[in-house]
């Protein structure tokens, strides 16, 4: 039966892409010295919202629009990531190297990603022998501070978060030849999952769709490097010191090469090759030593006087004692443009492996989009041989195009037809890269119209948006896998459909006994197979035991944590009040308190706290001028890779550039390139260009960074 359209017909689509540049400097001792090596020149090309592909010259590290005669040159940016993980938290250290190689004084604007359930709370600019430390301030005051000391010539650092996941830094009157450190810290909870333990640091975030009409989100600009003419730029250095509290049986990375060598306390990981482009998610995992890994963590911090507990155990897996009720299954499939080259074939991998193990009684139906949205049978259909060959085919068929318009795909998956079949559970399995910039429209469609509906959210490609995967899955009630390598399908679908398959931990709630407690998340979700029940908490002391139940597989489950047993644990303060604001943005999302109170909360947190919140920014100023009033200040916005597995072409369009083959390979030090840009694109000829650096400070700092955006017309 053919397909059936959902959506309307295929139009103009816009990409505005968000790009950014993962970094971090790893800073020695105490030590002010500043030493630099300039290791080459790198490269990027620039599209704006009125350029194609097709218009991309070679040309050296500059930018210029068209017909006009302004050239631009490079700002250089080098980073280093460091990163500590003391038993179930991640410390990490993020620095850029900012190296100004033009004539111009300028203002480095870049937009990076973070976990989004990290906390940003420092913020240190080294410009020469001085330190300036940055400070927490109301959102609208920092960006006040800012604006004066650039409008004053004095050097200045604004850190800003755009999304949950996804940040802007700024640093203003960057001398002509001058170098500029620019440090932040952030903390994380370590993920763990069916025995595994894992640390994920976004590098690259993939460019993304807005709906034609729609407004471009404002962090959605900056440059992008085509790959079909430059190699690949942004390095990035990274050290993890893994001190598991417990003997490993492992340590391992599906997505880079690492060196992994015992030191003081636990391990040392670094990147095999010293340094890697910034075009996909680093992720490392490891797993602890037969029956050595704890199977309950509970951590103590005590801040300003109040006590902070973080607790994390995994219920037992309880074996069925009954048949599973049959299921009505849902896939819905990405096959927009963004979905090009890899991620397009890891996907298909994927519906095709859930298709072939759909067991009798199951019953489904497969939704794809791109600008479009087609339902491939009017209902769900029995899981049968002549129906599952429909499927596959249908599948087989499909190719990456047009733009994202996820939300009315999230929409038609939703529609439940049997919605008063209560034998049968109805699950909804989304496979995407996460690229559109409304995630606020996904999550207020899968509030209003989740019903009795699971939703398991799928990440595909290098660097898909987990804050969207993973908000989306929670609203949802399911949970989200990441599959990074068409090598990972298989594994990664089985650890799925276990999940599906197995008996969910439900109705769980947390007590503290003998003492108040405010605890974060709020409401715990149901669990799946292999998955931990993490809760922090703020308490009023430390006595008494702590306390959940739950039903499993129908029976009740319950255990007790004294804690007395409570280990030290740093940054524990910090992971509560982030859970406490992704809670007031979940709140929000489910109009159970409005936005004025949400955003009071998140306020309050971000300032009690010292983070960075969508209500809160990190300020650093010089005191001292050092932009002569009359010299100009130019903005810089720096470029960013296009992920790792992504095809350029489905997404841009475009003719490849003549010699583009030989140079795609090139080093990240070998990059040239130059765009031509209509004058209508910009507010005027936009100075960006990239490059890499290398500054100690008592230690090394290694590189990377960058932003981006663009525009395409679907076929």
């Amino acid at each position: 039966m053919p397909a059936s359209d959902v959506g309307a017909s295929r139009g103009p689509t816009r990409f505005r892409v968000t790009a950014l540049a993962a970094l971090a400097l790893h800073r020695g001792a105490v030590g002010l010295m500043l030493v630099l090596a300039v290791l080459a020149a790198l490269v990027f090309c620039r599209e704006s919202f009125a350029a194609e592909p097709g218009d991309v010259t070679s040309g050296a590290l500059m930018m210029r629009a068209r017909g006009g005669d302004q050239v631009v040159e490079a700002v250089r940016l080098g980073t280093d990531i460091d990163m500590t993980v003391s038993g179930l938290t991640v410390r990490t250290r993020v620095t850029q190297a900012f190296r100004n190689d033009t004539g111009r004084w300028v203002e480095a604007v870049y937009v990076y990603p973070l976990p989004d359930d990290g906390g940003v709370d420092t913020l240190k600019m080294v410009v020469g022998d001085k330190v300036i430390v940055g400070e927490i301030k109301k959102k609208a005051e920092a960006q006040a501070i800012y604006d004066a000391a650039k409008a004053q010539g004095r050097k200045a650092a604004l850190v800003e978060q755009g999304r949950p996941n996804l940040f802007t830094n700024s640093v203003a009157n960057v001398a002509p030849g001058e170098t500029v450190l620019v440090q932040i810290e952030y903390q994380a909870p370590v993920l763990v999952s069916a025995g595994d333990y894992s640390l994920r640091v976004p590098l690259v975030v993939a460019p993304r769709y807005t709906s034609p009409g729609a407004p471009a989100a404002p962090d959605a600009t900056a440059p992008i490097v085509d790959p079909r003419v430059h190699g690949k730029i942004n390095p990035v250095t990274i050290t993890v010191h893994l001190r598991a509290g417990f003997p490993l049986a492992g340590v391992s990375s599906a997505t880079h090469a690492v060196d992994v060598r015992d030191e003081r306390g636990g391990k040392r990981i670094t990147l095999a090759g010293g340094q890697v482009p910034a075009d996909r998610d680093f992720v490392l995992t490891w797993r602890g030593a037969p029956l050595a890994a704890p199977a309950v963590g509970l951590f103590h911090e005590k801040v300003a006087g109040d006590d902070y507990v973080l607790a994390q155990l995994t219920p037992p897996i309880a074996a069925r004692t009954t048949p599973p009720a049959p299921r009505d299954i849902v896939f819905v499939i990405d096959n927009s443009g963004s979905m090009g080259g890899e991620s397009m074939a890891q996907a298909k991998a994927s519906l095709a492996y859930g298709l072939a193990h759909l067991k009798p009684g199951d019953r489904f139906n497969v939704v794809r989009f791109d600008d479009t949205v087609s339902v491939l049978f009017p209902g769900a259909v029995a899981a049968d041989a002549d129906h599952l060959a429909k499927a596959q085919k249908y599948v087989a068929s499909l190719d990456a195009d047009g733009g994202t318009e996820m939300i009315p795909a999230m929409a038609a998956a939703l529609e439940d037809d049997h919605a008063g079949e209560t034998g049968r559970v109805r699950q909804v399995v989304f496979l995407t890269d996460g690229a559109i910039g409304d995630e606020q429209g996904l999550f207020d469609t899968i509030s209003a119209n989740r019903g009795r509906s699971r939703v398991f959210m799928v990440g595909i490609g290098s660097a898909p948006n987990t804050y969207l995967m993973s908000r989306a899955a929670e609203l949802g009630r399911g949970t989200f896998t990441h599959i990074g390598s068409t090598d990972a399908v298989e594994e990664s679908m089985r650890r799925l459909f276990d999940k599906l398959e197995s008996p969910v931990a439900t109705n769980l709630s947390v007590m503290f006994e003998g003492t108040e407690a405010d605890l974060a998340p709020a409401v715990l979700p149901d669990l799946y197979r292999g998955e931990p029940i993490t809760v922090a908490a703020r308490i009023g002391a430390m006595r008494g035991a702590l306390r959940i139940s739950g039903v499993i597989d129908g029976k009740p489950w319950e255990t007790r944590i004294s804690l007395k047993n409570a280990e030290a644990g740093k940054g524990v303060s910090k992971l509560w009040a982030r859970r406490k604001v992704t809670d007031a943005e979940v709140a929000r999302s489910l109009a159970q308190i409005s936005e004025d109170e949400a955003d009071a909360r998140v306020l309050k947190l971000g300032l009690d706290h010292q983070l960075v919140t969508s209500q809160t920014s990190l300020v650093a100023v010089d005191k001292t001028p050092s932009r002569p009033a009359d010299a100009p200040l130019t903005r810089a916005d720096l470029p960013l890779n296009l992920p790792a597995g992504w095809d350029f072409d489905v997404l841009f369009g475009g003719a490849r550039h003549p010699g583009a083959d030989g140079q795609a390979e090139a080093d990240a030090d070998q990059q040239v390139a130059g765009l031509d840009l209509p004058q209508t694109a910009t507010d005027g000829p936009m100075l960006v260009m990239v490059g890499l650096g290398l500054l100690a400070l008592g230690g090394l700092l290694g590189a990377g960074g960058w932003i981006l955006s663009d525009r395409r017309k679907a076929a």
